[in-house]
């Protein structure tokens, strides 16, 4: 790459940087790629603030709101999170968002997307993550939009449900697994998995959605992808499989990037939930990008 850092950032609409195979990104790279995702964020909130659409920032991007004022310096990623209300309020506006820019995917708008949660894809561009090329779906740098909906209000009935969606994740893994696993057990295993038709994982967890309401007082979680309270620290059992719903109602803005994006009122509830000690820097050796692609282009 011949060009300089101030000239990798002045037009994030031209296509400046090409990778292959997780070959590293210089600082400039890094940086470029995480102010793509800003305009992301940005193009989110213009439509959402217009809609009267609630969203919170959502993990390590709440994180990096409270920590730094912007991302965190390794992240690679950027995540938000909305109701199951106004995510579907999200999804019939989102052809307002500006098309040159980005636009909205999930598996609504693209039945070849397998994934329990919405993404916004910056147009023109290229993030294919390893092993996932066989995936026919539109392609793109991204954030994501985790959609979040009631669960039982007992633990028992959490727990249960846990299992049951543990198995459809599977079902829509093994579309890829069965192509890149070498372990000749857990291969044969999802190649069988492989022939479940995605159609019916979605058909099944759909009335865990028609249930869900932000006037309710059930706790939340997202349904297609592990349960947040169990990731990071260990919660007690009755908050490990779900998070309170008031997270994601009572807002308020954070400095972020020097622009102003909503968050939870609670960040350290929230933030100690996710990450217990989260104002500690992890060490150096663990400061690296989580995200491992095969191609990538923006």
């Amino acid at each position: 790459m011949n060009q300089n850092k101030d000239e990798l950032l002045q037009d994030l609409n031209t296509v400046k940087v090409h990778k292959r195979d997780d070959e590293k990104l210089s600082d400039s790279e890094f940086r470029r790629l995480q102010l793509v995702e800003l305009e992301l964020i940005k193009e989110l909130d213009r439509v959402c603030r217009k809609h009267d659409i609630k969203y919170s920032l959502f993990c390590g991007t709440l994180l990096g709101a409270v920590r730094h004022k912007g991302y965190i310096p390794w992240d690679d990623d950027a995540d938000i999170a909305m109701l199951r209300e106004d995510y579907n309020k999200f999804r019939e506006v989102a052809d307002e968002l500006d098309q040159e820019i980005c636009f909205f995917q999930d598996h609504n708008t693209d039945p070849n997307y397998l994934w329990g949660y919405g993404k916004i894809r910056k147009t023109g561009t290229t993030h294919m993550r390893t092993g996932q090329d066989a995936i026919a779906c539109k392609n793109g740098v991204y954030i994501d939009i985790f959609p979040l909906d009631d669960v039982s209000k007992s633990v028992i009935g959490q727990i249960f449900q846990d299992v049951d969606l543990y198995f459809m994740r599977k079902i829509l893994w093994s579309k890829v697994a069965k192509d890149t696993y070498t372990n000749p057990i857990k291969k044969f295993i999802y190649r069988c998995l492989s022939h479940i038709s995605v159609e019916k994982v979605y058909e099944k967890t759909e009335k865990y959605r028609r249930r869900s309401s932000n006037t309710t007082e059930n706790r939340v979680r997202n349904l297609l992808f592990p349960s947040f309270g169990k990731l990071y620290v260990k919660n007690p059992l009755g908050e490990r499989f779900s998070m309170p719903k008031r997270w994601f109602i009572d807002l308020k803005e954070y400095d972020f990037e020097g622009y102003r994006f909503y968050g939870t009122d609670d960040a350290d509830e929230f933030l100690r939930y996710m990450y217990d000690d989260y104002m500690t820097p992890p060490p150096p050796e663990k400061r690296v990008p989580k995200v491992s692609y095969s191609q990538l282009d923006y």
